[in-house]
C-alpha cells in the first residue's frame, strides 16, 4: 500500500475520497493481528461533516464515507476544517500509578458513542493530515465459540499478580491472545525475577485452579477472565536459596502432587472498583448497539458478603421469600431481570430448594460440568431464604463469564439471550440422559400427524430429559411446501420459547409544505402516509395526489434547517429513513417542462437593530425555476419574486361597514393548518372572485422590493437598480437572492405562512395515539404462525421429491404446549449493521390467555389457558436501556417490581406497558379458569400493607 499523502491543500471532497479508498481496502484486506486505531467520536463527527459538508445524516461510522445517499447538492452549509486530533477525552488524565497499565482507557467506553475505530492506514493518513494524539492502538483478534470470526480487542486483559510470600502486587494489560510464556516473561519483568524461580496459578475466586505451565497455550484457552487474580509463588531467592515456596510438583497429566506450602497475605480491605471488563469490539460493528454505563458497584475483593450490599427497597414480613434484589455489579440489569423471572417460576423455584445434585449430568459434553447448576441452584436458594439483603450475584456472573465469554465484562446485554443461553445450559447440566443414543425420526409418509408427533418427541426425550424440558419445552408442527412440485413436508420440532414478531407499522404519516412559485396558492401543510421504508417518489406521488398536482407540474422536494435549503432531495431513490421526524420540509410546485432549469432561492432575512442593521435569516426559502437558455435580467427578478410573494399581500376586506376592517391575504382569508391524503391543497387556490385590479387594495407590482443577489464572489447586488441589466449565472450553483424585510414591507405583505414550518411528525395527539395503538398479543401469534415463504438462503429446503433446494412455503402450528410458556416479544431489528428498538405497545392478557384454538392436535379436548406470572422489561432506547422485572408473587396473588436491589409493589393494571420484552406465562388448570377471570389485585385495596414497601 502506498504511504500517506502528504499534501493537506485538499478539498474536502478529495479528503473523503482518500479516506474512502485507503478504508475499503483495509477493509477487504483485514486479518488477525491487525493495527486498529480509536478516535475520539466528536472529533471524527466534525471531520465527516467537513468532508460531507452538511451531509444529510450525521452518521458516525466509516459507512457514510461510502453511501451516495448521503451527498450533498449545492448550496449546503460550509464546515471549518476540524483542529487537531485529541483522544484525550478516552483515557484517565494523568500518568497511571502502575506504570506496566501505560495509558488507560475509561471504563464502558462504548463504540460510536465515545470513539471509532479507524485502520492502521487510516489513522496514519489522518495523522499527517491533522496530527495530535495521544495514540492508542488495538489488535485484530479470533474470537467467538468457533474462534472465526474476528474483533478489535479495545479492552484486553487486565489482570492483578499477586507475588508471594514477597506480599507484591502489580497490575498488568495482556492480550488475551498472548500466550501463558509471554504472561510468565512479563511477570518476571515486572518482579525483578527469573523464569525459573516463578510458578504462576490460575487463582480465579481466590482458589487455586490450575498451574499455569503450558507456555504455548493462550489465556483465552487457558479461561482468564477480566479482572482476575495471578498467583505469583516464587521459588527462592536470587542467589538460588529455597524460600518454602513451590513445594508443589506436577504430573504428566498436569495434576498437582502436592500444595504449595507458601502462605498469601490477605488483601488489603480497601474496596476495589470491579470495572472495565469489556469484550473486545467486533471489527464490523458500526452501530451505537451499547447501553450507557451504569455506576459500579464496589466490593472488597477477598469474599462475597451476602449481607453487606445495602439495603432493600421492601421489608419482608415474617417468613416470606421471594422478595430479594440483586445488586448490579455494572450494566448487569440485564441479568437481574432474567435470573428473577427463572426464580419465580414456582417449579425451578421447588425443584433447586430441593436436593436436585443428583440429577447434575457431570459427563455431559455439552454442558457445564454441573457448575451453572450449581450456581444458579446456590444464587436461588439465597434468593428464596426470607428476610435477606440484597445478593451481589457475582459469583454466578463469574461462572457465566467462563462458560459464555459473550456475556463477560460489564456491557449492557440482552436479558433474552441470556435467558436463552442459561434454559439451554441448565437443561444440558441437569440432563438425565447420561448416554443419548441416536435416533432417526422417519417422513410422515402420509402417517396421521398424532403418531409421527409422538414419535419425534418420543425420540426427542430418548436425548433430553430434564427438568427445562419438564416445565419448558414444547412441540410444534412444521409444514413446507415445495412450489414446483407440490411435495409436502411434516415435520415435528421442540422449542423452549416463542419469538414472536412484532408487526409494527409499514406506513408512515409525514406533513410536508406545499408552495407555489407562480402565485397561484398560500402555501399549506399536506399530511400524508407513506411507505415506512419507502423512498422519496413514494413521498411525491403522495403528495401530489393530496394536492392535485396539475399534469403541468412537478414537486421539488428540499429539507430546510436554520430558514436555509438544506439540500434538495431530487433523487426519488432517496430513501425516506433519512428524513427524521423532527426534520421540516417544504414541496415546491415548478413547471414540468423547463429546460436547463437552475432554481432561483430566496432566502428571506429581518434586520436587528445595533449600530449596525445585522440581517439574519428566518422564515421558510422560497423557490422558482428559470431556464438557463434565457437571459434574465434584474427586473425579470423582481417581477418573479413579486409574483411568489402575491399571494400573501394584504388586501382590505369587503366587508358591511359595520364590521371591523381586517387585512388579509390576496390568495384567501386563511390556508388550512394540515390536509390528509384524502383532502387536496387547492382550498388555498386564488379566488376569482378578487378582483386584482383594485388600485385601492393593491401594492403596486411596480414598486421594487429591497433584493440582493448574490454573486459568484459572495457580494451582494441590489437589484432595486439598473432593471435592464443581465444577470450571469452559473449552471450549477443556485441563484441566491435575499429580501431584507423592512418594517413597511412586514405591514404590506402577510409573512407569517412563512414561519412555524412544521415538523415531519409533530407528535401531538393524533401522533401519539397512532404510535400506542395497542397490538394484540394474539395477533403476533398468528403473524409467527402464518404461512409464509422462505425467504433467507440458509433456510432453504432441500425436497425429497425434486432433489433439489427449494424456497419451500413454510407453515407452523403449535402442538404440544409446556406448562410455562416462554414468550420473547421481537422488539430489536437490525438493518445496515445498526439495532433498532420498536415500541410497540402490545396488549398482552394477564388473564385467560387461551390458546386452544392455535394448537393443531384436535385429539387433545384439554384447554390451554394461560396466566402471566412474570415479565422481563426493556425501558429506554438502545443508547441507553434499563432492565426490570414484574412478578407476581402466587401465595400472595401480588405484582411486585423488581429493579435491581429494590422491590416494590405494584397494582396489576401496572404491569402491561410498551416495555414488556419476554413473557413468561403458566398452565392455568382447568378447574382455576373461572377463579383467574375474577381474579385481582389486592395491592391496589391493601394500602396499610403497601407502607413498607418502597415506591
Amino acid at each position: 500500500m502506498e504511504g500517506p499523502i502528504c499534501s493537506s491543500e485538499l478539498t474536502p471532497e478529495e479528503e473523503r475520497l482518500v479516506i474512502r479508498d485507503i478504508s475499503m481496502a483495509a477493509e477487504a484486506q483485514s486479518k488477525e493481528g491487525d493495527t486498529f486505531y480509536l478516535i475520539f467520536h466528536r472529533w471524527w463527527q466534525s471531520w465527516l461533516e467537513y468532508v460531507n459538508q452538511d451531509q444529510a445524516s450525521t452518521t458516525s461510522d466509516v459507512s457514510s464515507l461510502y453511501d451516495s445517499e448521503y451527498r450533498e447538492s449545492a448550496g449546503s452549509r460550509t464546515f471549518k476544517r476540524p483542529s487537531v486530533i485529541d483522544n484525550s477525552n478516552l483515557i484517565y488524565d494523568g500518568t497511571s500509578e502502575d506504570s506496566n497499565l501505560g495509558l488507560e482507557l475509561h471504563d464502558a467506553l462504548v463504540e460510536g458513542r465515545d470513539y471509532i475505530l479507524l485502520p492502521q492506514e487510516v489513522w496514519k493518513q489522518l495523522l499527517v493530515w491533522y496530527g495530535g494524539g495521544p495514540t492508542l492502538e488495538r489488535k485484530l483478534i479470533s474470537s467467538g465459540l468457533s474462534q472465526t470470526e474476528l474483533a478489535i480487542e479495545v479492552y484486553p486483559l487486565r489482570l492483578q499478580l499477586f507475588a508471594m510470600p514477597k506480599g507484591e502486587r502489580a497490575t498488568i494489560r495482556i492480550s488475551k491472545k498472548e500466550t501463558v510464556g509471554e504472561l510468565h516473561r512479563r511477570t518476571c519483568e515486572i518482579f525483578c525475577l527469573n523464569l525459573e524461580q516463578v510458578c504462576i496459578w490460575d487463582y480465579y475466586g481466590h482458589q487455586k485452579h490450575a498451574l499455569m505451565n503450558d507456555m504455548d497455550k493462550t489465556l483465552d484457552d487457558a479461561n482468564i477472565q477480566m479482572d482476575q487474580d495471578i498467583l505469583v509463588e516464587v521459588l527462592g531467592d536470587a542467589n538460588g536459596n529455597a524460600l518454602g515456596g513451590c513445594m508443589s510438583s506436577v504430573q504428566d497429566n498436569g495434576s498437582v502432587e502436592k500444595e504449595s506450602t507458601s502462605v498469601l497475605i490477605e488483601h488489603c480491605k480497601s474496596s476495589l472498583s470491579i470495572a472495565g471488563g469489556m469484550p473486545a469490539s467486533k471489527v464490523n460493528s458500526r452501530s451505537c448497539s451499547s447501553e450507557l454505563s451504569q455506576s459500579h458497584q464496589l466490593t472488597s475483593p477477598v469474599r462475597e458478603l451476602d449481607n453487606s450490599y445495602g439495603t432493600s427497597g421492601v421489608t419482608t414480613r415474617g417468613s416470606t421469600g421471594g422478595l430479594t434484589g440483586l445488586v448490579n455489579l455494572g450494566n448487569t440489569c440485564f441479568m437481574n431481570s432474567a435470573i428473577q423471572c427463572l426464580v419465580h417460576t414456582p417449579e425451578f423455584a421447588k425443584y433447586f430448594r430441593e436436593d436436585y445434585h443428583q440429577e447434575i449430568n457431570w459427563q455431559n459434553p455439552l454442558g457445564m460440568v454441573g457448575e451453572l447448576a450449581l450456581a444458579f441452584g446456590e444464587l436461588l436458594r439465597k434468593l428464596w431464604a426470607p428476610g435477606r439483603t440484597p445478593i451481589a450475584p457475582r459469583p454466578f456472573k463469574a461462572k457465566l463469564a467462563r462458560f459464555a465469554p459473550q456475556f463477560s465484562g460489564y456491557n449492557q446485554h440482552d436479558s433474552q439471550e441470556l435467558l436463552a443461553f442459561l434454559l439451554d445450559g441448565l437443561h444440558e447440566d441437569l440432563n438425565r440422559v447420561k448416554h443419548k443414543p441416536y435416533k432417526n425420526s422417519r417422513d410422515a409418509d402420509d402417517r396421521p400427524d398424532e403418531e409421527v408427533a409422538d414419535e419425534y418427541w418420543a425420540n426427542h426425550i430418548a436425548r433430553n430429559d430434564s427438568i427445562i424440558v419438564d416445565v419448558c419445552q414444547g412441540q410444534y408442527k412444521s409444514t413446507l411446501v415445495c412450489p414446483v412440485c407440490g411435495k409436502v413436508s411434516v415435520t415435528f420440532d421442540p422449542f423452549m420459547y416463542l419469538s414472536l414478531p412484532l408487526q409494527f407499522t409499514v406506513t408512515r404519516t409525514m406533513t410536508v409544505t406545499v408552495f407555489t412559485c407562480d402565485g397561484s396558492a398560500l402555501p399549506v401543510p399536506c399530511t400524508v402516509n407513506v411507505p415506512k421504508q419507502g423512498r422519496c417518489r413514494d413521498l411525491i406521488q403522495a403528495i401530489s395526489g393530496a394536492c392535485s398536482l396539475k399534469s403541468s407540474e412537478k414537486l421539488l422536494l428540499a429539507e430546510i434547517r436554520s430558514h436555509l435549503i438544506h439540500r434538495f432531495l431530487e433523487d426519488p431513490l432517496t430513501s425516506l429513513s433519512t428524513i427524521k421526524d423532527d426534520d421540516h420540509l417544504a414541496a415546491y410546485k415548478i413547471p414540468k417542462f423547463v429546460k436547463n432549469t437552475v432554481f432561483l432561492q430566496l432566502i428571506h432575512r429581518r434586520g436587528e437593530q445595533g449600530s449596525t442593521v445585522d440581517w439574519k435569516p428566518y422564515g421558510t426559502p422560497l423557490v422558482s425555476p428559470i431556464s438557463h437558455d434565457d437571459v434574465i435580467t434584474r427586473g425579470d427578478v423582481q417581477s418573479i419574486v413579486h409574483t411568489i410573494l402575491s399571494p400573501m399581500l394584504r388586501v382590505k376586506s369587503h366587508r358591511s361597514s359595520d364590521l371591523p376592517e381586517n387585512n388579509i391575504p390576496v390568495a384567501a382569508s386563511h390556508a388550512s393548518q394540515a390536509v390528509n391524503s384524502s383532502e387536496v391543497c387547492a382550498d388555498a387556490m386564488v379566488s376569482d372572485s378578487i378582483d386584482k385590479d383594485d388600485s385601492t387594495s393593491l401594492p403596486s407590482m411596480h414598486s421594487k422590493l429591497p433584493l440582493q443577489l448574490v454573486d459568484e464572489n459572495n457580494a451582494c447586488i441590489d437589484l432595486s437598480t439598473g432593471e435592464e441589466k443581465p444577470i450571469r449565472f452559473s449552471s450549477s450553483s443556485p441563484i441566491i437572492v435575499f429580501i431584507d424585510w423592512s418594517q413597511e414591507q412586514l405591514e404590506k405583505y402577510d409573512t407569517h405562512y412563512l414561519d412555524n414550518l412544521p415538523e415531519v411528525l409533530k407528535y401531538g395527539n393524533v401522533a401519539k395515539k397512532a404510535r400506542l395503538e395497542p397490538l394484540s398479543l394474539y395477533t403476533c401469534l398468528e403473524a409467527f404462525l402464518r404461512e409464509e415463504p422462505l425467504v433467507v438462503p440458509e433456510d432453504m429446503w432441500n425436497c425429497p421429491q425434486c432433489k433439489e433446494r427449494r424456497q419451500a412455503s413454510k407453515k407452523l402450528d403449535l402442538w404440544r404446549l409446556p406448562e410455562v410458556l416462554v414468550i420473547h416479544l421481537k422488539r430489536f431489528s437490525y438493518s445496515r449493521s445498526m439495532k433498532h428498538k420498536l415500541e410497540t405497545f402490545v396488549n398482552f392478557p394477564i388473564h385467560d390467555f387461551d390458546l386452544t384454538k392455535y394448537v393443531a392436535h384436535k385429539n387433545n379436548s384439554r384447554r390451554q389457558i394461560y396466566e402471566l406470572y412474570a415479565l422481563s422489561n426493556h425501558y429506554g432506547g438502545m443508547g441507553s436501556g434499563h432492565y426490570t422485572a414484574h412478578i407476581k408473587l402466587l401465595d400472595e396473588n401480588r405484582w411486585y417490581n423488581f429493579d435491581d436491589s429494590h422491590i416494590s409493589l405494584i397494582n396489576e393494571e401496572d404491569v402491561k406497558s410498551a416495555a414488556a420484552y419476554v413473557l413468561f406465562y403458566r398452565r392455568v388448570k382447568s378447574e382455576d379458569v373461572s377463579i383467574s377471570n375474577g381474579a385481582q389485585s389486592c395491592a391496589g385495596h391493601e394500602t396499610h400493607d403497601s407502607s413498607s414497601f418502597q415506591k
